[in-house]
């Protein structure tokens, strides 16, 4: 029961449109402006440095405090942060609050790893780093972080079979939000960050 319990408070947790909100506490409807989308990049660019930062903080906790904090409060195995944070993910992803139409989970993503595996997330953000310094494509650097990460933690001796599964499963749901991106990527016509039309990631 207490497993049951804290897998819908991590869902409903994760489904809270923290880039719609703060967006709107600027007076702002992040799903009218730029990508339409209300995770952290749309309204990095949309609203602001300051506030974007601030959503892709606030998303990453998302995923990390289910992950990481939950299992503690429920007296459960660590290794049920998996679930927690993947069942924030999915909150985030499809928010039963905004109709199952919700970001692409990458800050999520990314706070939850660092719950359950903090050398996978690591290299993640390194290439992810490294990506968007050389070639300014957010989207592309999350899909390279997100396979990095998908394969990196595979090396991680300590982490059971379950994890590395639900991590790499994880890692494809990201690619697979990226789909459009993909094929913007392959077509030419994906813009690069710092650019005002910029689609989000």
């Amino acid at each position: 029961m207490t497993i049951t319990l804290l897998t819908i408070l991590a869902y409903l947790f994760g489904a809270i449109p923290f880039g719609l909100l703060v967006a709107k506490s600027r007076g702002v409807n992040i799903r009218e402006h730029g990508s339409g989308n209300i995770g952290a990049t749309n309204v990095f660019r949309v609203v602001g440095k300051s506030w974007g930062v601030f959503t892709m903080i606030l998303d990453a906790l998302k995923g990390f405090i289910p992950a990481f904090f939950f299992p503690m409060f429920g007296n459960v195995e660590p290794v049920y942060g998996v679930l927690f944070g993947f069942m924030a993910i999915i909150g985030h992803t499809f928010p039963i609050y905004l109709k199952f139409k919700g970001g692409k989970g990458v800050a999520t993503s990314a706070g939850m790893l660092l719950g359950v595996a903090p050398v996978a997330i690591g290299v993640g953000l390194f290439v992810f780093i490294i990506t968007v310094v050389t070639s300014r494509y957010v989207s592309l650097a999350s899909i390279l972080a997100a396979i990095a990460v998908g394969i990196a933690v595979w090396f991680e001796g300590d982490k059971v079979l379950v994890v590395k599964v639900a991590i790499s499963i994880m890692s494809f749901l990201v690619i697979w939000l990226h789909r459009a991106n993909i094929k913007r990527l392959m077509n030419g016509t994906e813009n690069r960050f710092g650019k005002k039309k910029e689609p989000a990631a």
